[in-house]
């Protein structure tokens, strides 16, 4: 879709820093300037996380403008967010200054640009963050580092509020105590929302200053949309607490800046944040526009100076056309399933929306349970669930839902009690977030974990199908689901028997060569080689098995009969998955004679970018698949 966005250059922000005196003016303008770029940035990229980044935005551009010494510089003081969804806000700053180039202004979550989360790969960045919770604790390892190398610098960490639901944050902090860190100071973005809804809807985080101060640290606490009260708890945290580390606890508005987006702006009842993820609509892009510049223009007309000069040009925004996506399926089918079953329990780990799960928490008020933002309380919850004779579901994203909690998953495991794992946002895609959000090892991780059978449906029978053997199975089951939209040739796919270890072809039948894939990802790219290469004269039989971790033997053998290649294609790192699954077999029967044999995965940590740029750059997509596998079977 071609539309017209306007953006401020780096020229425009030179004028407001060499002309506006006042630095507490300075810092609303610069402020104002950067959440405009972060508008541009995040509606360009068709994603991103406005809320976040609006309501970190005066808290940066006064560290970034008057507290912190030659950030980003090597033996500089050093900032980060641990939260990391504030990135496009952190990127604009950046650029505006002179840290990051300018043309990254248009590349957000495009490959080779800037990643949807901190990644070290950007200069200036010294952690991937996005994975919450991590922050505290690398910023004391850093602190030891750079003692140890004879040198002090600040460390200033910006955390989230529904981020301090995650326990590595209560580990971190009495040993920073000890040891005396007053290098560091823990910013926490207090904007009293996270992903879905507010933190005392969730888990109330009750007495912060309290918990803080039991640790040994010092507190202090201020506006954090006042550059003034900025100001003044920096100069208390270095004459009150200089052998200490300390948190600022600073009060902001999640969307703050504009009232298009501010959390204030929440009509009474309304319990759901709509600008914590995604691009925003035409007519919000347009009034948070007018708003910011608006602001300002106020102070810039204070000062004596010219009206704006933003730049304004015609770009080509991404589609996001109506489609289905399975979570959101899942949702309504375990919706309707547990009206039938009361022992159905629905867990959810602060992405209700993400997951499909808003008609199951209305229609089942009783039996969802949000947990918030720590997996490894959820999982240990399902497993008492399970324990007391409910069948739990537990929802997550797949990146976050199979990694700290892999210790837990396995202790229920062996108490052999069925709890259904359901992971969304699962493999290479989307990509726009960067490798914090990209499960690529998730089968790996969990599949050896005794009774758990990995399951992923690629077309909405096949799930419903999954969600019938996700309630009846004595086992447990990581239900992985893509959260892609399923490619026309798959959505109407009619119903068939979901059999264990067993997979269902989908074009060709015959003795050429075989690809074998799960999920709608992965076999819509096998159907598009599949197509380029009956061009060149070679018939692929696509196969669809959605069961990582079983494999029927007899099926397997009856599929191969006669086949001379065989390729088996993930979107997951190519170790431990699938193909593992089925070279093993074959290695270990004696099956695969005369059959060749070639696995398709990640080798790499996965790239940032659109789905295209992605696919390609890893040699997933169609055409990279045709040609791999066209050179195999010809040579």
């Amino acid at each position: 879709m071609d539309r017209s966005l306007a953006w401020i250059p780096r020229t425009e922000f030179e004028r407001v820093l060499d002309h506006v005196g006042d630095p507490h003016d300075r810092a609303l303008a610069f402020a104002a300037l950067t959440r405009v770029n972060t508008l541009y940035m995040i509606t360009r990229a068709g994603s991103g996380h406005i809320g976040s980044s609006f309501s970190a935005a005066d808290v940066v551009g006064w560290l970034l403008l008057e507290e912190l010494d030659r950030p980003f510089e090597a033996g500089g003081d050093v900032y980060f967010s641990s939260k990391g969804h504030d990135a496009p806000g952190l990127y604009a700053a950046m650029i505006a200054l002179g840290h990051l180039d300018e043309e990254l202004l248009h590349r957000l979550r495009r490959i080779d640009g800037l990643p949807g989360h901190p990644d070290t790969g950007t200069p200036g960045m010294p952690f991937n963050t996005g994975s919450l919770g991590m922050g505290i604790s690398k910023a004391k390892g850093l602190i030891l580092a750079h003692r140890l190398a004879g040198r002090t610098s600040r460390v200033v960490v910006m955390t989230g509020d529904g981020e301090l639901q995650e326990g590595q944050n209560w580990e971190a902090l009495p040993s920073a105590a000890r040891y005396g860190m007053g290098e560091l100071t823990v910013v926490v973005d207090h904007n009293r929302l996270q992903s879905d809804t507010f933190v005392t809807d969730v888990s109330d985080l009750g007495d912060l200053r309290g918990k803080f101060t039991a640790a040994g640290w010092g507190v202090l606490r201020c506006d954090g949309h006042d550059p003034r009260q900025l100001q003044e708890a920096f100069a208390r945290r270095a004459a009150d607490h200089p052998d200490q580390p300390v948190v600022i606890i600073a009060d902001t508005v999640k969307g703050g800046g504009c009232p298009t987006f501010a959390a204030t702006s929440m009509v009474p009842g309304e319990w759901r944040y709509r600008h914590h993820s995604g691009a925003p609509s035409p007519a919000d892009h347009d009034a948070a526009y007018r708003e910011l510049t608006a602001t300002a223009e106020e102070i810039l007309a204070r000062h004596g100076l010219a009206p704006l000069r933003p730049v304004v040009q015609a770009v080509d925004l991404p589609a996001k056309p109506a489609a289905v996506r399975l979570p959101e399926l899942y949702g309504r089918l375990l919706t309707e399933a547990a009206h039938d079953d009361p022992g159905i329990v629905a867990l959810d780990g602060d992405l209700v929306l993400d997951t499909g799960l808003i008609p199951f928490r209305e229609a089942h008020p009783d039996r969802f349970v949000e947990c918030g933002i720590a997996e490894q309380d959820m999982v240990s919850m399902a497993g008492g669930l399970a324990a007391g004779g409910m069948r739990p579901f537990v929802h997550s994203f797949s990146c976050f839902l199979h990694a700290r909690p892999n210790e837990h998953i396995y202790n229920n495991a062996t108490e052999r009690r069925p709890v259904v794992y359901v992971g969304s946002l699962a493999g290479l895609l989307p990509a726009g977030p960067g490798h914090s959000h990209q499960a690529v090892r998730d089968v790996s991780a969990l599949c050896a974990v005794p009774g758990l059978a990995i399951l992923e449906p690629s077309h909405p029978a096949q799930l419903e199908a999954a969600v019938r053997y996700c309630r009846t199975t004595p086992d447990s089951v990581y239900l992985r689901l893509s959260s892609q939209p399923v490619p026309a040739e798959l959505v109407e796919l009619p119903p068939a028997p979901l059999v264990v270890g067993q997979g269902r072809v989908l074009r060709g039948a015959g003795a050429g060569p075989v690809a074998i894939g799960a999920g709608p990802v992965v076999l819509a790219q096998l159907l598009g080689a599949a197509e380029l290469l009956a061009g060149r004269g070679v018939a692929l039989t696509v196969v669809d098995l959605p069961w990582h971790n079983r494999i029927d033997p007899a099926w397997l053998s009856g599929l191969l009969t006669g086949a001379r290649h065989l390729f088996v294609v993930e979107h997951q790192f190519d170790r431990g998955g699938q193909a593992d699954l089925i070279a093993r077999h074959l290695l270990e029967t004696g099956a695969g004679d005369g059959t060749a044999f070639r696995g398709i995965g990640l080798t790499e940590v996965p790239r940032c970018g659109t789905e295209a740029e992605v696919l390609a750059a890893h040699g997933m997509d169609a055409a990279h698949l045709a040609d791999l596998i066209g050179a195999d079977v010809k040579g």
